[in-house]
């Protein structure tokens, strides 16, 4: 119960962190995005990490050629802990810093879990450039925010599996993020926010990259996504995107939110 104590006191200063960053947060490229380092207790994500194999039975794989991962999203085969964090992520004051982060109202997060919950990906695995899925079908509502909160200790650059952000305009990955542990990434959803991580894993066997997803969503506004709903778009050789181009992570939004982070603490 402590450290679920512990994650709402890390949400309640994560909403006053979100009106010093909301600026730069908005004026991101490609598309809106942020990073957050060590925003919540250590202890809790060590046991949500204990607990993915619990599920063991119930994994949905998905393996084609743009995508090979396993994905757990059925509430009932979480574990306690997994399922109290989701609920805390879902819930009011974590809506409310979202909001005052992103600048969009009135959002609404999905209880279903529809493509979210745990993520899992092995050696060898990926998840090719896409821009996601727009509407919630049972829902009836628009998709605008993922929330990515990594699970993943002693990650080595050499593993890869970095999520890149990229911009269709220009058809190249303009920022990579390492899937560090204890790493929130927040981005807008919208029909040109592509992103993934293309390149096979080059982990150990038995490694996994693992991940918490959420998302959501707002009722009445589509923002910039289409309003016709479509499935997950993939880029593929026919969208004439030019070869993956390697750059440098511009970091002073980063930095400032670290900084900021760690502020809070003292």
């Amino acid at each position: 119960m402590k450290e679920m104590e512990n994650i709402l006191t890390a949400i309640r200063k994560l909403r006053g962190l979100a009106r010093k960053v909301k600026h730069e947060y908005r004026d991101r490229e490609p598309f809106p995005y942020a990073l957050f380092d060590d925003a919540f207790d250590a202890q809790v994500l060590e046991e949500i990490i204990l607990e993915f194999d619990q599920a063991a039975d119930s994994w949905h794989e998905f393996n084609t050629r743009y995508e090979k991962k396993h994905q757990q999203s059925i509430e009932e085969k979480l574990g306690p802990t997994t399922r109290q964090f989701i609920h805390n992520l879902n819930s009011g004051p974590f809506l409310d810093f979202l909001e005052e982060l992103t600048g969009i109202e009135g959002l609404i997060p999905d209880p279903h879990l529809t493509g979210g919950g745990l993520h899992r990906i092995p050696r060898g695995g990926k998840l090719g450039v896409h821009v996601d899925f727009n509407v919630h079908k049972r829902m009836g509502v628009y998709r605008r925010i993922n929330v990515i909160v990594y699970l993943n200790k002693n990650w080595r650059e050499e593993y890869g599996g970095e999520l890149e952000l990229w911009s269709r305009k220009q058809g190249r990955c303009v920022e990579r993020i390492l899937p560090a542990f204890n790493r929130m990434v927040i981005f807008n959803t919208t029909s040109k926010s592509f992103h993934g991580h293309p390149i096979p894993l080059n982990c150990p066997d038995g490694v996994h990259r693992m991940s918490l997803a959420l998302y959501y969503y707002t009722a009445n506004d589509s923002g910039n996504q289409k309003k016709k709903a479509h499935s997950t778009l993939f880029l593929n050789e026919k969208n004439k995107v030019r070869p993956l181009e390697k750059i440098s992570l511009p970091r002073a939004l980063f930095r400032h939110i670290r900084h900021l982070l760690s502020s809070e603490k003292h």
